[in-house]
């Protein structure tokens, strides 16, 4: 299948878990198809692209191991996805990634996630913090940052900042986050 054709396609995706599983499933069964995907979900300023990025989270959450080719072109693009209905998707994805890192298994994601990698998922992760986001990324940002900073030390008391600066003026939903990471970075 061709970009263009894949970018016909997406057009059928909607906000049904059913829609997601069958193109996530589509892409799985032909890896090939990943590559145009992602091309599709870096061009940022095209509404399509936020469907592009429900397809790859979906596809990412049921076979993580897919995403190892395309980690460079993923952790170089992440940060320059603006919609808010694709940050999401890739503030999960990467919380998908760095959990994986740091679950203490033995798993693909360990030996291919490099320091550029880790790098660039750092800056995606700090932006969506101080940036006027929803919760979800920020909660999924807060999440892998704690991770993080436990090789990264200096990561923690930038968060800590974050977290306890942007504390009164967020949600409960970030409070209720911020105030279980804050109690992990104070631990």
């Amino acid at each position: 299948m061709t970009t263009s054709k894949l970018y016909q396609e997406l057009q059928y995706v909607n906000h049904s878990r059913e829609k997601r599983i069958y193109y996530s499933s589509l892409v799985i069964d032909n890896p090939k198809l990943i590559d145009p995907l992602l091309e599709i979900l870096f061009t940022v300023d095209d509404k399509l692209s936020c469907k592009a990025a429900w397809v790859f989270e979906f596809m990412c959450s049921k076979q993580l191991e897919a995403i190892i080719p395309h980690l460079d072109k993923f952790t170089e693009n992440v940060s320059t996805v603006h919609y808010d209905s694709a940050v999401r998707p890739m503030a999960k994805v990467c919380e998908y990634l760095i959990t994986t890192y740091y679950s203490g298994k033995d798993h693909l994601i360990k030996d291919q996630l490099s320091e550029r990698h880790k790098e660039k998922i750092i800056e995606a992760c700090f932006d969506w913090m101080i940036n006027d986001e929803k919760i979800a990324p920020k909660a999924y940002s807060m999440n892998c940052l704690y991770l993080l900073g436990t090789e990264y030390p200096w990561i923690h008391p930038e968060l800590a900042v974050i977290l306890e600066r942007d504390y009164e003026m967020q949600s409960s939903g970030f409070k209720a986050r911020a105030k279980h990471i804050l109690k992990r970075i104070k631990s």
